[in-house]
């Protein structure tokens, strides 16, 4: 079926329903940012690939909000569809509440899947929803009764993630995990999110490509850990391995079924933006909810001194593979055919020729000339463009390793480039200095340090509508909380031992896109009779190619930094390099 088809299909069953309103979101049971393909219900009614984005159907009209870095993604996706873009952040567009309660007369009722919303989300609609009365129904999965060829759940076996890279055991983390239920009176911890069940247990999955996690739900109690997951992912070693450690192993599926079995006087502690309402209401309502952010969240962002000395060392060797390609590319553009799509490839076998590697941390954004300006690009074998010597090529990449998770972003100079790239190219490397060399007292938030990266594009009235800075997992998810660096608000300071990025860009519709991105490591700086304060270390080596900057641009101290930043690339990676790599680095990194 086509989209308007799909569509159509849904309001015959809305109406069978009684429902005036359908809500697809981009969503799992585990409000993940990345979903199985078995979840991806609202690409599959809607045809838009990007990752994040709801789509809206109502009996008049469709929609689909998504953020910044897919309106051009989307507005050509949905071009012969009847599907509106609403974009997000955007003048006088409205919330998916707002625009619901405006459009539904009194008394109608919303539907959705409960398993793909978390509580809280269900919460504010409900608030936004009373004035006109407008009911909800969250008990439907619509879309799973319309699509005949759903793929399977995912069913991959899962491993041990050995202490030597975690720094930390099983038992380890449970004792601390409980002492914070203890701080909280709490007799029980639903953990729904998964990267965080499995650093919890240090367990890895392969059931989300680039995301090494398992679909799973997890149970703490004061004397008991229970893991709920489908029993054919686990060899026989993983589970004598999980019971060394005090975890008890059930099914899936039986998650709900405990829940509603819980002690009736029972104190549940749970992270209620986490855990969607299908779970949430399964819990008995004799029992006391203690509501807060999901306790495993801050203890796994702060990384131990293992994971960052083993952080480290992952970081070189994706620096390595990152030289070599960089190097192949530039002895062979123009001399044979190299795409957008082959490109990724060469970079991904460099990659894998690495100690511990394991699999790409997501999905090779390779964007060409003016694909570059489509933030979250993904070519395809009809929209690849073929590379050639000139203009500039934007390639965000990351690998999974046993010792870590890395996220780099390099814009390419394939050849003649106009004065006004250079100039962008600039501005960017500017922020992206600014940022690096940022010195701030302790209890410093991400949102008060981003303007730092956006000033010079600010100052010629230019801006990038992504945030600057995201947390990076380890051996999990490349995005991770809850720290990030963004003009919205949030409240997470910057703690000692904190992964996260820089990467400011630019993007103009129809002629580049341009992004540099490191990955900083929050650390410690002096102490001071006005307090304690910090500064970040970059972890990140690659040269940021000088062929982009206008040298004229920079100041003597941005220059200063940058000629230090690339005689640190060359000294730890070019041990590692032949002689032709060696000399095309030592080229790359010489002092402007």
């Amino acid at each position: 079926m086509k989209v308007n088809e799909k569509i159509t299909s849904l309001r015959k069953l809305m109406k069978e329903k009684n429902l005036d309103a359908y809500i697809i979101p981009t969503s799992d049971p585990h409000q993940s940012e990345y979903v199985p393909d078995y979840w991806k219900g609202r690409e599959w009614i809607s045809g838009f690939t990007g990752s994040a984005g709801t789509v809206v159907v109502t009996m008049k009209e469709s929609g689909l909000w998504t953020d910044g870095r897919y309106f051009i993604q989307a507005e050509k996706e949905l071009k012969s569809s009847e599907i509106k873009l609403y974009k997000m952040g955007q003048d006088k567009v409205p919330s998916i509440n707002k625009y619901l309660e405006d459009q539904l007369e009194s008394s109608s009722c919303v539907g959705f899947d409960g398993k793909l919303f978390s509580y809280d989300q269900v919460k504010n609609m409900k608030k936004t929803f009373k004035k006109k009365n407008i009911k909800i129904n969250s008990s439907y999965d619509l879309i799973g009764e319309l699509w005949g060829e759903r793929p399977q759940l995912p069913n991959e076996k899962i491993f041990t993630h050995d202490v030597k890279y975690s720094g930390k055991s099983v038992k380890e983390k449970l004792e601390v995990v409980r002492k914070k239920m203890k701080e909280k009176n709490a007799d029980f911890y639903v953990l729904s999110s998964l990267d965080d069940i499995a650093w919890l247990f240090n367990i890895r999955g392969r059931d989300i490509p680039c995301n090494p996690i398992a679909i799973s739900y997890t149970l703490v109690s004061t004397n008991n850990a229970t893991l709920f997951i489908d029993d054919t992912k686990l060899t026989s070693s993983v589970k004598e391995y999980l019971c060394k450690n005090g975890v008890e192993i059930k099914e899936y599926s039986d998650i709900k079924t405990v829940m509603e079995k819980l002690d009736w006087k029972s104190n549940i502690y749970l992270d209620s933006s986490k855990t969607s309402v299908w779970l949430h209401d399964s819990i008995p309502s004799t029992c006391e909810k203690i509501y807060g952010k999901d306790i495993v969240m801050n203890l796994k962002a702060i990384k131990n001194d293992i994971e960052i000395e083993n952080f480290k060392k992952c970081q070189i060797r994706d620096g390595v593979a990152m030289v070599k390609f960089l190097c192949w590319l530039d002895k062979n553009i123009g001399k044979e055919k190299i795409t957008e799509l082959s490109v990724s490839e060469k970079l991904e076998e460099f990659r894998r020729l690495g100690e511990n590697y394991i699999e790409p941390s997501f999905e090779t954004i390779s964007g060409y000339k003016d694909h570059g300006a489509i933030v979250h690009y993904s070519a395809s074998e009809d929209s690849q463009y073929i590379l050639k010597n000139e203009g500039m090529l934007l390639l965000d990449s990351g690998g999974q390793y046993l010792d870590g998770t890395t996220d780099i972003t390099r814009t390419i100079v394939l050849g003649k480039v106009t004065e006004e790239e250079k100039r962008d190219f600039t501005l960017v490397l500017k922020g992206n200095i600014s940022l690096s060399k940022a010195k701030f007292l302790y209890g410093t938030t991400g949102s008060r340090l981003d303007i730092l990266a956006r000033l010079p594009l600010w100052e010629q009235g230019l801006d990038f509508k992504h945030g600057t800075g995201h947390g990076v997992g380890y051996l999990l998810g490349v995005h991770e909380g809850p720290q990030r660096i963004s003009y919205a608000h949030n409240d997470i300071k910057l703690e000692p031992g904190m992964l996260i990025t820089n990467e400011p860009g630019l993007y103009k519709e129809n002629k580049h896109g341009i992004r540099t991105e490191n990955i900083l490591l929050v650390t410690e700086d002096k102490k001071t009779e006005f307090g304690k304060f910090m500064k970040f270390e970059v972890t990140t080596f690659c040269p940021i190619d000088l062929n982009g900057v206008s040298v004229e641009l920079l100041t003597e101290e941005e220059k200063r930094w940058l000629n230090e930043y690339h005689k640190d690339v060359y000294e730890k990676l070019s041990v590692y390099l032949n002689e032709e790599e060696k000399e095309w680095l030592k080229i790359s990194t010489r002092e402007v």
